[in-house]
This record gives C-alpha cells, sequence and structure tokens, in this order.
C-alpha cells in the first residue's frame, strides 16, 4: 500500500488517467479541522496556525458531496440500472445520460457513484482478472467540442495508458479500446461533458454511431453526463434525414436529472434545511454557532444560489474563506455580500430577492423554531 507521504496531492488528479482515478477513488475520507475558539486560535505559534489556516481552507474548499435527496435519488437509480446490466456479451446493454443544468452537481454526484461501484467490485471480486490483467470497473472519459471518434477511441487510450494512442488509426484504437476494456472487465464507462460534441453535425453523428457500437461491443454500461442532451437531438426520434441513429440511442438511454432545490412545497423547504444544517455541521470557523446557516442565512442563501447546490456549494466555500482570512470567523449576509458568486446565480437573484422581500416566498419550513 502506497504511504500517506507518496499519495498524490488530491488537488492534482486528472481523472481520466487511471492511476489519478484510483487515487481518487482510495483516497481516505478527509479528516475535519479542530474547531477552535478565540483562546486556542491567538495560541497557535505562527507555523501552527499557517498549518491549521492551511487544513481549513482545503476543508472549505472540498464540503462535499452531500447526500441530498438528487445524489441518493440518483445513485439508486444507477444502482438499478448498472446491476441490472448483467446480460449475456451477445445482448446490448441499457445506457444512461444524466441530463441536468449546470451547477447541481451532476459530475460530482456521478464520480460519487463511479467509487462507490469501483470499490464494490474490488472488494467481491479482486484487483487482477483470472487472466491476470489488473481490473478497472470504471473507466471516465471527458469529452471536447472537437471531439470525433478518433479522439474518443484515444481518450479511452489515454485512460490506460496504451502505447499505441499516438500511432494507431481510428479503427485500431477502437479495437484496442475494446481490447483494454475486455481485458480489464470495465464495467462502467463514464462519457462526461457529452454536451460538448455538436450533434447534428458529422463530428456529433460520427460520435452517436460511434456510441452504438460500444453499447453493441462492449459490456459495459454506458454512463453520459451533460447538459441539455434532449434540446440537443441525444433522445429525438430520428424524423429529419440522418437523425435515425440518434432516435436509436434515444431508444437505448435511461435519461436522469438532477433537479435543483425548491421551496414552492413544504417538503421542498424542509429539504432545504436540512441541506444548511449539513453544511453548518462541516463548517470550521471559530465564531460559527448552531442556526448560522438554517436559521439566520435560510432566505438569502437560497437568493444567492437559486436552489442550485454548485452555486450554493461556491459561495459557502468563498465565504469560509473570507471569514477565515479577515479574521471574521461567521458567516454573515454582510460578509457573504462581498463575496462574488457564479455568474448565473448572480443574473437570477434578483427576481428572488423581490419575491422574499415582498413576502411572496420563503424557505423556512412551517412550524420549525428559530435557534437564535
Amino acid at each position: 500500500m502506497t504511504s500517506p507521504a507518496l499519495q498524490p496531492d488530491p488537488g492534482s488528479l486528472a481523472l481520466s488517467r487511471k492511476e489519478d482515478f484510483k487515487a481518487f477513488v482510495e483516497a481516505p475520507r478527509r479528516s475535519r479541522p479542530e474547531a477552535l475558539d478565540r483562546n486556542a486560535l491567538r495560541a497557535l505559534t505562527g507555523p501552527e496556525r499557517s498549518a491549521y489556516d492551511r487544513s481549513r481552507r482545503q476543508w472549505h474548499a472540498n464540503l462535499g458531496p452531500i447526500r441530498t435527496p438528487q445524489l441518493a435519488h440518483l445513485h439508486e437509480d444507477l444502482w438499478d440500472i448498472v446491476d441490472s446490466n448483467l446480460q449475456d456479451g451477445d445482448q446490448a446493454k441499457g445506457a444512461v445520460a444524466v441530463d441536468a443544468f449546470p451547477g447541481l452537481g451532476k459530475t460530482t454526484a456521478v464520480l460519487a457513484f463511479a467509487r462507490e461501484f469501483h470499490r464494490r467490485e474490488i472488494a467481491e471480486r479482486g484487483t487482477f482478472t483470472a487472466q491476470g490483467h489488473e481490473r478497472w470497473p470504471v473507466c471516465r472519459v471527458g469529452l471536447t467540442g472537437n471531439t470525433g471518434m478518433k479522439d474518443l477511441n484515444r481518450a479511452m487510450l489515454e485512460f490506460f495508458g496504451h502505447p499505441g494512442r499516438q500511432t494507431s488509426t481510428a479503427a485500431q484504437l477502437g479495437l484496442q479500446a475494446l481490447d483494454c476494456v475486455l481485458s480489464c472487465e470495465v464495467r462502467l464507462l463514464i462519457l462526461d461533458d457529452l454536451h460538448f460534441l455538436k450533434w447534428r453535425r458529422t463530428s456529433g453523428i460520427e460520435v452517436s454511431n460511434h456510441l452504438k457500437w460500444i453499447a453493441n461491443e462492449f459490456p459495459v454500461t454506458l454512463l453520459k453526463v451533460g447538459v441539455g442532451l434532449a434540446d440537443k437531438g441525444l433522445f429525438s426520434e430520428g424524423e429529419a434525414l440522418g437523425e435515425t441513429v440518434l432516435a436509436q440511442t434515444g431508444r437505448r438511454t435511461t435519461r436522469l436529472d438532477m433537479p435543483p432545490f425548491t421551496i414552492d412545497t413544504e417538503q421542498g423547504r424542509l429539504q432545504w434545511r436540512q441541506l444548511l444544517l449539513s453544511l453548518e455541521q462541516r463548517i470550521v470557523l471559530t465564531d460559527a454557532y448552531p442556526g448560522m446557516l438554517a436559521d439566520d442565512l435560510s432566505d438569502y442563501l437560497f437568493t444567492r444560489s437559486t436552489g442550485h447546490i454548485g452555486s450554493l456549494m461556491t459561495l459557502i466555500n468563498r465565504g469560509c474563506q473570507r471569514a477565515q482570512r479577515t479574521g471574521i470567523e461567521r458567516l454573515t449576509r454582510d460578509l457573504l455580500d462581498q463575496v462574488r458568486n457564479d455568474e448565473a446565480a448572480e443574473q437570477a437573484r434578483r427576481e428572488l430577492e423581490y419575491a422574499f422581500r415582498a413576502g411572496k416566498a420563503t424557505s423556512r419550513p412551517h412550524g420549525v423554531r428559530t435557534l437564535t
């Protein structure tokens, strides 16, 4: 086993390579820094304070993933599909597409599932196959806007570090990728950022044809992750000339989503509150207190994030960094007003701010006692 001193920096991993993916999967759970009061904080020596602050910076930058209802439902659906895809090699397996707007935690949730799946497969079946090859239950590939068939094949080979990835033809790359998948007994092939493809251009149709070939020939569950995949035609019926292949892709693909948090129902408000309570327990600031988020900042945080967990986590992370750096050591509205969030959240907040000010909306569940 690799000693802790030799383990790669978790912040410097490229999950499109198997060694880094393994490091991600096997990384131990982060240790929460101790919460110190003001006296204990002042008692730290210069080097001790520097190390403590660095540990808090890293901790607050990696507060997730949090097992929200959205993540839990997605994982249950993924387990249903992956565990049911045990058909013999002469049968095509169903594919999955996680299709949702940005900032909802798609990639984070999929990677959390991939980690659990990899660990389970290794625990049940061992680190090597019966033929003595390394077992890699998961292969993850990130796509770009210029990805064609050859690029996709090469990206799969890049994951495995195959020596032929730079010199082979597109057809050879595909067969080499198939050989890697079979030899390493890959069961889950993740294609991230699928929305980068131009589906209705030649390269998109080419890759869609190639995905059909992968679904037919590779004994894997194909898990595609992207934004607006339905709008881009991934699930279309293919009525237009040249789009029939997209229709077949849609027939074989189960679409899953990651909806944002909403506050128009009591259940939605309770779920939002539970998320804020979970975040409160993870924050390590000297003057943090129960109810800091869930009671005092509930409406404000919903306005700033518009219910998108990615925007919320960005705001909380940056707010904690500022609170620590400035010595305020708690999250307040005045402090967070100085913190910039992603542009989509900033643009969408104005209408929500009006609704909250006018009393037309609330994020607080009925009957919840305020702690402060």
